[in-house]
Formats: structure tokens, sequence, C-alpha cells
């Protein structure tokens, strides 16, 4: 019996990371880059049930069969399919076609890869993300954008500078670590050849609403079905110990 309320407390738990995690997704659907997350789970090994009630004396080893004590989360995978891009009208808002990353840096000096374009200038006439991170030309140093108006070419070359945008593809975008909403950091990045910046554009979220409100709905009757567990080996301890308690 305590092993089947461990059963349920686990079936519990994951539902609960999972309603966590639509939740996230659910509340970035208007958040320009951000890429849902998906939890991966498992079931566990199965494992043999024996109790000792056999035999006469009922002190004998008797087999029950196997069981599967619930299941387990493997692990978070990011989806990295591009969202729809849409036009603005802000020529600080910038797109990416292709599977590079624009490249920016932290005041610690930590460089992080977003997908998040929506940009604007600082005081110091720096392209910067709306944390104040300078987005981060090929030669490393922040973009600097000195005129009232400027464009921005599909190769990411800034007019009237001759700085172009540092560009960073990974061969497996599903390992980087992410950074908050929209910021990943990993290793192994090198320069994209095979992608394009639109200026006045911004690639919105991939998360379809449909999608999200279906996975609630399943993890809603998950939800149901283990109370109703629970309720049950509720119910048997209960009649258990009255009944101990007369005997």
């Amino acid at each position: 019996m305590i092993r089947g309320l461990d059963t349920v407390q686990r079936n519990i738990d994951i539902i609960q990371k999972k309603q966590e995690n639509l939740s996230t997704d659910a509340a970035n659907i208007q958040t320009p880059g951000y890429k849902f997350q998906q939890l991966i789970q498992s079931t566990l090994e199965e494992k043999d049930l024996v109790n000792h009630i056999g035999g006469p004396k009922l002190n004998q080893k008797n087999q029950i069969g196997p069981f599967t004590f619930g299941n387990q989360i493997d692990e978070v995978y990011r989806d990295f399919t591009p969202g729809v891009i849409e036009t603005t009208h802000s020529e600080t808002d910038l797109a990416i076609t292709g599977d590079a990353f624009f490249t920016v840096r932290t005041p610690t000096g930590e460089t992080l890869y977003t997908r998040n374009g929506h940009f604007t200038v600082n005081q110091q006439h720096q392209l910067v993300t709306q944390e104040g991170y300078p987005v981060l030309a090929v030669n490393g140093d922040p973009i600097q954008v000195y005129a009232d108006h400027f464009s921005i070419n599909n190769d990411g070359t800034v007019s009237g500078t001759g700085q172009r945008l540092r560009l960073t593809s990974f061969a497996e975008p599903a390992n980087l670590t992410s950074v908050g909403d929209t910021s990943f950091t990993g290793t192994g990045g090198f320069e994209a050849n095979n992608s394009t910046i639109t200026q006045y554009t911004l690639e919105q979220s991939n998360v379809e609403m449909a999608d999200v409100m279906v996975d609630m709905i399943q993890i809603a009757r998950e939800f149901e079905s283990n109370q109703k567990v629970l309720h049950t080996i509720d119910e048997t301890l209960q009649k258990a110990t009255n009944e101990i308690g007369k005997t």
C-alpha cells in the first residue's frame, strides 16, 4: 500500500511539473523569439513483487507479478522550430531567417544567444536587448548606431559603420542551456552562413495556444485519475485500520 502511495505521489509530482511548464509557455505566447519546451518522460522499469503469505503458516514467498512504479522525467527538450515573422514599425526590431542566434554580452562578460530581436538603442548608441545587454558584432564589439535612422542589410551589416552582426549557429541547439525566457548559453557555436536578417520585423513565439489548451485538458484528466487512485488507497487504509482495531 505504501508503494502505491509512492507511485501516486510520483505521478502527481510529474503532473505538477507539466503544469508549471505549460504555464510558462502560455505566459510567453507574446514574447518574441520564445521557444516552447517539452518534458520528456519515461516509464520506470518493472519490478517483481512478492509477499510472504504463502503456505500453511503464511510465511512462504509468493510471487505476485511485475509492477511499474509510475513514470519519471528524463529531460526538458526545447523546441527551436522558427516562429512566425511579423512586420513591425521599429527599426531596432530584427528577425533571423535560418537557424542562427543573435550574440549578446552580459555585464559580467558572459556570452548569451537569443532569437529575440526586439532591441533598442542605449545612451552609448549601442544596439542592446531589452535587458540592456549589448548586441555583438563579428569582431566582438558592441554594435554602434550613431545616426537617427539606420538600416541593416540582409547579411547583418549596419549602414555607415561597417560593422556586421555576429550570428551564431549550433550543430545541436537542443543542447543549449536556458537563461531566462529567450536567452541561452552553450559551447560549440560557429559563425552562421545560412541565415539572413530582416529589419522592421520580429520572430514571434512558436507556442501554439491550441496545443497548450489540449495539453492542459490532458493534465487535468491525469490529475483527476490520480486523485481517484489516492482516494481508493485512503479508503483501503482506513478500512484496514478499523478492522485491525477490532481484532
